[in-house]
């Protein structure tokens, strides 16, 4: 009888969870956003349940989503990269995967960066190489928007660059030889010498390669150009499929376009995004939710739901049949969630039914029940071969974190789908990727 498939998992961090009303809950402390000893309790409580990563998005933009001040998403973080590198100090196998952007950085600085993050946790960091087309973005680095050809087009030139100053050291380059004083042998050292049509880097770079060889490079884009660069370079596929047949079309498409660039497919693990509320039963997790959708006043809600419909409801009246002909013709967004809110509304509710029913949707985007119904939704895209395993997003913490690892990690164990403990000191072996040869070493 053939093993059952193991699933990877990793956790999607904002601070305060992903529902925007999750600051307003006395479970979070109000600085989570700035304070690396809370952030250091989350890393510890995922270590405890053997999850592989966490990971931090980021954009280089002050983005206050509704431009209302009403919630901390995009308006006070820490650069991902410094803070994932403090919180590996903090663990000893988790991993950690930070967002930077190809568009608005250099690829010698990143690489740097990153390097010196792997050695510094011992081989468990991760990059999530992603472009920024935002026009405040553009604005802080003094330049107009990158058109999405050229974003791409110098996102593949720069994750090049950065493999290739990766490899600059061969092995046995440092051999720190006190009897012949020789620290360094330069006959293994390569510089690079790159020139492309958006990038010119000579290299080498200025530290030896890490313990995992090169950084896991993870990815998101669900563009053509985004699976382009995802099934040439990448590790870690993250996806917002919001259901197992649309990730199983996702997964399937990654996997046929890597045999272009050579790849293997199981190279790639595909990683579909879930939002999770879970207890020890289905009513604890439903009150749960209910006690979040509650605490969010109807202003913040509204401004979520305007910027979904791409319609502005700040003159809509609250507590009236909700006026269906202001409803754009085609969404901006979900199809499938915005038929489910047109159909909705047809039956005269009110904008503030709306905005609960979208609340409970935004929060409900996955499985809220017990541990046996989470463990059931993740074996259902296990089984329909839609994933390798999820990035979890928790609508509060640090409590849906605590309440996956104490109620869903046990289960998972028990179907035996998920592991007893780490089988490596490396996120890359934890992730069941193969260690980068390097290129120096091929001739």
């Amino acid at each position: 009888m053939s093993a059952k498939r193991q699933i990877n998992l990793g956790v999607f961090v904002y601070p305060y969870g992903h529902s925007r009303g999750g600051w307003l809950l006395p479970t979070v402390p109000k600085n989570a956003a700035t304070d690396v000893e809370y952030h250091r309790e989350l890393a510890r409580t995922a270590e405890r349940g053997t999850l592989d990563f966490m990971f931090y998005a980021d954009g280089p933009v002050f983005q206050d989503i509704g431009g209302n001040g009403r919630a901390p998403h995009g308006v006070n973080k820490l650069e991902p990269v410094t803070l994932i590198t403090a919180l590996s100090c903090a663990t000893s196998k988790l991993g950690f995967i930070a967002t930077v952007s190809t568009s608005y950085s250099e690829p010698f600085n990143v690489a740097r960066q990153f390097a010196a993050a792997d050695h510094i946790s011992k081989g468990r960091i991760g990059w999530n190489v992603v472009t920024t087309d935002s026009q405040h973005a553009a604005a802080n680095f003094g330049g107009e928007t990158i058109a999405p050809e050229d974003r791409y087009a110098r996102a593949r030139e720069f994750v090049d660059v950065a493999f290739g100053l990766w490899d600059s050291f061969e092995p046995g380059a440092v051999t720190a030889d006190r009897e012949s004083a020789v620290y360094l042998d330069v006959s293994k050292v390569h510089p690079l010498n790159f020139q492309g049509k958006h990038l010119s880097v000579r290299g080498p770079l200025d530290v030896e390669r890490s313990p995992q060889g090169r950084p896991v490079i993870a990815q998101a884009g669900g563009s053509e150009d985004g699976l382009e660069l995802a099934a040439m370079s990448a590790d870690v596929v993250f996806s917002v499929a919001n259901n197992p047949e649309k990730a199983r079309e996702t997964r399937l498409s990654i996997r046929e376009r890597a045999a272009k660039y050579n790849r293997s497919p199981d190279e790639i693990k595909f990683l579909p995004g879930l939002s999770i509320i879970a207890g020890a039963t289905d009513a604890e997790a439903q009150a749960k939710l209910d006690l979040l959708v509650n605490t969010m006043p109807p202003a913040m809600g509204m401004a979520s739901l305007s910027m979904f419909l791409g319609v502005d409801l700040s003159s809509v009246a609250l507590d009236e049949p909700f006026p269906v002909e202001i409803l754009p013709e085609k969404p901006k967004a979900s199809s499938a969630l915005f038929e489910a809110y047109v159909a909705f509304v047809k039956q005269g509710k009110t904008l503030r039914q709306l905005i609960r029913l979208f609340a409970e949707k935004q929060l409900g985007n996955g499985v809220t029940g017990s541990a046996q119904r989470v463990a059931d939704t993740l074996e259902e895209w296990l089984a329909a071969e839609a994933a390798d395993g999820f990035i979890l997003m928790f609508p509060m913490l640090p409590t849906g974190l605590e309440d996956f690892v104490t109620f869903v990690v046990p289960e998972l164990r028990r179907r035996g789908i998920f592991r007893e403990d780490y089988e490596s000191d490396h996120l890359r072996g934890n992730l069941g990727l193969r260690y980068p040869e390097n290129r120096h070493m091929r001739r």
